[in-house]
């Protein structure tokens, strides 16, 4: 396997993207790049199965010509006469837009997480499946163990020249438990930099079995819905539409002209917090600083997130979340994280509060959208009794309005973690429709 090119070399092939595309015509010009070496290692069937390394490399011009963008992408080695050619030829095809880059000189970030050696996550690996497996010896597990460099280069022809390198560490363990026609599979995961606590993850895993081991029936009705951490994503991934000033423009989202108003329980405060956990970063796609944000305080809708472009539409300024969800695509309003602030009650707690209702950990189907509206089958919930976890329930489904779940918070957890980039503690809600067949 070739080395992967050192930082001098993409540094000298930005620099002259930016020379060609002036000499081409071009009055503005970004150069984007990204470099990633992994190392993950799999288990399969409680073995060791296989052990890899990949790396890629890309890197994607934009530039405006005549006022009219074009975007080229290159994976791997690059001719930079070409690339300038294609974004060229492609910004002949659009519509003249005002030119959005960010002015400022050269920033010096410094490298985030630690690299872990193939052998330490193949012995956390084996060690999490035997400690499973001890208490389970019927299941069969399976894993991934991953460390993650990736480096980012963003330069333009404003003077803006900054850059990180970024190591991530990442884990997923699931077991799978078949019991005569039962089908049964528990999974978690965990991202972290520089370390990883196997032994976190095998007490959820073994957690979930215990409380599905057994079936038992399940509910129907409006009943208060524990949504686990694991599961609580899926309301997050809604409000996060909802706060997308891109979707403010378009009308779409229904906290557009709600500023200042209260939009979901009291209880729930949001932000972005950059420069906490795994998915924290410096700067966003376009090399504006990223900062913390509130965009809802104590229930209160406080501020949208947006790009250069949005911002400027908006007439707000970007926030510093322009990101691209591809190396071909353009910016668009993302977030670094999304933090929610726990509250005060353990997930026992939780429970216990409850008299009837249904947990969920996790589910089948995609979320809600920008609308609310969902319905999603359960793959693993457990029903609760008298404020115990009786057992698991199968063949049910979940349906309702996130916006108005939201507003009818029954209680916050304190046993906020990572789910993605989003950090959430689980939480209980009414307001929600379940069906199950017995």
């Amino acid at each position: 396997m070739s080395e992967p090119p050192r930082h001098e070399d993409t540094k000298y092939i930005a620099e002259q993207l930016l020379e060609l595309a002036s000499k081409s015509g071009a009055e503005a010009a970004e150069v984007y790049q990204s470099r990633s070496h992994t190392r993950p290692v799999f288990f399969e069937a409680n073995r060791l199965k296989q052990l890899e390394s990949a790396q890629s490399e890309g890197t994607a011009l934009r530039l405006w010509r005549e006022g009219r963008p074009g975007l080229a992408v290159a994976y791997g080695p690059v001719e930079p006469q070409a690339l300038v050619d294609r974004a060229i030829a492609l910004s002949h095809l659009n519509e003249s837009e005002p030119v959005e880059l960010n002015p400022g000189g050269t920033s010096v970030y410094p490298d985030l997480g630690e690299a872990v050696s193939v052998e330490q996550l193949v012995s956390m690996g084996k060690d999490a499946i035997a400690k499973v497996r001890d208490a389970y010896p019927e299941v069969l597990c399976a894993s991934q163990w991953e460390c993650e460099v990736e480096t980012t280069h963003l330069i333009n022809s404003k003077g803006l020249n900054c850059g990180y390198t970024d190591t991530t560490l990442s884990c997923y363990l699931a077991a799978e438990w078949v019991r005569g026609e039962d089908f049964l599979s528990v999974g978690d995961g965990q991202t972290q930099r520089g370390y990883l606590e196997p032994e976190k993850i095998v007490q959820q895993i073994l957690q979930r079995l215990e409380w599905a081991s057994e079936n038992v029936a399940p509910l129907t009705g409006r009943v208060p819905v524990l949504f686990t951490a694991k599961a609580a994503d899926m309301l997050w991934e809604t409000v996060q539409s909802a706060l997308n000033g891109k979707r403010v423009i378009e009308k779409a989202s229904p906290w557009s002209d709600r500023l200042g108003q209260q939009v979901i329980s009291d209880a729930l405060t949001l932000s972005q917090q950059p420069e906490v956990g795994p998915f924290s970063c410096p700067f966003d796609d376009e090399g504006t600083q990223t900062r913390t944000l509130t965009f809802i305080k104590n229930g209160i809708l406080q501020m949208f997130y947006t790009d250069r472009t949005i911002g400027r539409q908006l007439g707000s300024g970007t926030t510093g979340n322009g990101f691209r969800p591809g190396l071909g695509s353009y910016p668009t309003p993302g977030l670094a994280n999304l933090l929610i602030q726990p509250g005060s009650a353990s997930l026992l707690d939780l429970t216990q509060q409850m008299d009837e209702g249904l947990v969920v950990d996790q589910m089948l189907g995609g979320g809600a959208g920008i609308s609310g509206d969902f319905s999603i089958n359960v793959d693993l919930g457990y029903r609760v009794q008298k404020g115990q976890i009786v057992g698991r329930v199968k063949d049910t489904m979940v349906s309702g309005n996130v916006y108005t779940a939201l507003k009818q918070l029954a209680a916050l957890g304190s046993d906020a973690d990572w789910n993605g980039a989003c950090y959430t503690p689980s939480l209980v809600v009414e307001g929600l429709s379940v069906t199950g067949r017995a």
